[in-house]
């Protein structure tokens, strides 16, 4: 059976010498692995289109007997090209799909953790990798799962409260106007680290270089 969608290249890995697994992120169909066979060979039609973060329209022919689907046409939309310029802004996108592998399920619906992950993109693209942003990627995500921190609770200052809560709530354009200090920052950046820890049991690495 051929399925369609649109996919974001959340990460790839070699097959073979000539093949790639290419694990994506849909709204639809939530996280699909898939095979690209031939994929490095120079006059493969899949060339150019199968590199990180890239979103494309695809099709795949599903497999039977396996989570491990054959990928068929792939159709770039966009190419996300200041992940390949700067490098902070690729950390801060690797940590957002490493996060989002670690907390979903394959092959389940997640319209709201791609459009999640499409935000941070957009927002490192018009603004540059800035705390703020992942910050607010890992609380969104959190709230989509059911883990939301309760900020009544949570043991942080009014402060760091005020700046989750904002953090959490404002849309991707509106969070470029903030600029909080790294005293505002860092105790936010450290209650978010212990707890993501209690809830998923742990946290990506390059967590803190993404965050620096």
């Amino acid at each position: 059976m051929v399925e369609n969608t649109r996919g974001l290249v959340l990460r790839t890995r070699l097959l073979t010498e000539t093949s790639l697994i290419v694990h994506w992120l849909s709204a639809d169909l939530g996280r699909v692995a898939t095979v690209a066979k031939g994929a490095l060979r120079p006059k493969s039609p899949f060339r150019g289109k199968l590199d990180l973060f890239y979103l494309a329209d695809l099709s795949f022919s599903r497999s039977r007997r396996s989570e491990l689907h054959t990928l068929r046409e792939v159709s770039v939309r966009e190419t996300h090209p200041v992940l390949r310029q700067d490098l902070a802004c690729l950390r801060q996108a690797a940590h957002g799909a490493a996060l989002v592998e670690q907390a979903t399920e394959v092959e389940t619906p997640l319209p709201a953790v791609f459009d999640m992950m499409l935000g941070l993109l957009k927002f490192l693209g018009a603004h540059g990798a800035r705390p703020e942003g992942l910050l607010a990627f890992e609380l969104r995500l959190l709230a989509e799962l059911g883990l939301a921190p309760d900020l009544e609770q949570a043991r942080v200052n009014p402060d760091a409260k005020q700046l989750m809560q904002t953090l959490a709530q404002q849309e991707w354009d509106e969070l470029a106007r903030l600029c909080p200090s790294a005293a505002q920052l860092n105790p936010v950046r450290r209650f978010l680290h212990g707890f993501l820890i209690y809830h998923l049991g742990k946290v990506p690495k390059g967590r803190e270089a993404a965050l620096a």
